[in-house]
């Protein structure tokens, strides 16, 4: 006999792993409750109706992009922002290390403001605009690659290149493969007056291709544009 219960019910129970991640954070029980989660969500999606687990995936999502304001006051921007983007599935590097920080539970540790995010690799995450808010103290951040993000849209690039320590910082950029970026999310870059290069491939909303490349490279003489959008 199949019993499919309620969403609700469901989600009562991940966030109750979620909450009690959250309250063990820096332990290696982690990983084990998220991944319990995903397995429960899992299960749910193969019993529940049709469109129901779309809804709950983007549930979970926006749960892990929560912007939590104390917590970035508590431990500083870059661990804060450190643990939102390896949460939602993406990477990091720091400042000084040529090594790419991918475990949660391997964030290091040490006084504030020891580790500084230098480069974001979001390749495949679930990183969304509630999110973005986490961005707006990190200082360093140099590089950011956008591929195959299913959230990010225009108003996700808006909101990073009007962030002040960004438009300083920021010097190489990749959007890739992220479906509902246009034209308009493109242009919106120029605001990052020190970016040297983006590279621009797979961007089936983009539709005035040359044309917003030019727009952007009169705004930003010195800006390398590749494009890749046939």
């Amino acid at each position: 006999m199949l019993f499919i219960v309620a969403p609700g019910f469901w989600r009562n129970v991940v966030l109750f792993l979620l909450c009690a991640a959250s309250a063990i954070c820096g332990t290696g029980a982690m990983r084990v409750l998220i991944g319990a989660a995903r397995c429960i969500l899992y299960t749910h999606s193969r019993c529940a109706p049709a469109g129901g687990s779309r809804s709950f995936w983007s549930w979970l999502n926006a749960v892990f992009n929560k912007v939590d304001y104390e917590r970035i006051k508590a431990v500083g921007p870059d661990r804060a922002a450190t643990e939102w983007l390896l949460r939602c599935g993406a990477k990091v590097r720091f400042c000084g290390f040529d090594r790419w920080q991918h475990d949660y539970n391997g964030i290091p540790t040490g006084p504030l403001g020891r580790y500084q995010i230098q480069a974001i690799d979001a390749t495949e995450s679930c990183i969304m605009y509630q999110g973005f808010d986490y961005l707006v103290g990190l200082e360093h951040v140099e590089e950011i690659k956008l591929r195959k993000c299913i959230y990010i849209e225009d108003a996700c690039l808006e909101h990073l290149s009007k962030i002040e320590k960004l438009q300083n910082s920021m010097r190489t950029m990749e959007i890739v493969s992220c479906g509902n970026v246009t034209d308009k999310g493109i242009i919106s870059l120029h605001h990052l007056r020190n970016l040297e290069y983006l590279f621009l491939s797979d961007l089936p909303g983009v539709n005035q291709k040359q044309k917003t490349a030019n727009t952007l490279q009169t705004a930003l003489p010195n800006l390398s544009i590749e494009l890749d959008l046939d």
